[in-house]
């Protein structure tokens, strides 16, 4: 399994909420954080917004906020919701072409593994990835742009 690096911007973005608690924060200072095109955040708050993990204020005195408590943000629904293909091969898709499906012993293994993977993430919550927020948000401030795969 891979998680797109959407999926992964959508993570950083609802932790360093959470950490922030009640303080309201820009897509251009979590863009700066953590070194993600402002453009790409954009689309991944408007996207966070709509299912309500977030809220996004607007106006002078306006930003993002925790939509929820992290401690009903499930990290299996998040994927869920972020993660727009999950299909792990082709037999999974719409549109299978591929002739040794009907043999093919691999398809209901990858469907149990990814099953698995889901019911692991489900047993977690976003507060499960929170520490002392004073300390984590230190920490976040001093992150150089960290490596994610596409």
């Amino acid at each position: 399994m891979h998680l797109t690096r959407y999926t992964d911007y959508a993570i950083r973005v609802l932790l360093y909420l959470a950490v922030k608690g009640e303080e309201r924060t820009t897509i251009s200072e979590i863009a700066e954080t953590f070194s993600i095109s402002r453009n790409h955040l954009m689309k991944i708050v408007q996207e966070l917004n709509q299912k309500g993990y977030l809220t996004a204020i607007r106006g002078k005195s306006g930003g993002l906020l925790l939509g929820r408590q992290p401690e009903t943000i499930s990290l299996g629904a998040l994927v869920r919701d972020t993660e727009h293909e999950m299909a792990l091969v082709e037999c999974f898709r719409e549109g299978n072409n591929c002739v040794i499906t009907p043999s093919c012993r691999l398809q209901p293994i990858l469907a149990e593994a990814l099953t698995a993977f889901l019911k692991v993430l489900d047993q977690y919550t976003l507060a499960d990835l929170l520490t002392d927020r004073t300390s984590q948000l230190s920490t976040l401030m001093r992150i150089p742009a960290l490596s994610v795969h596409n």
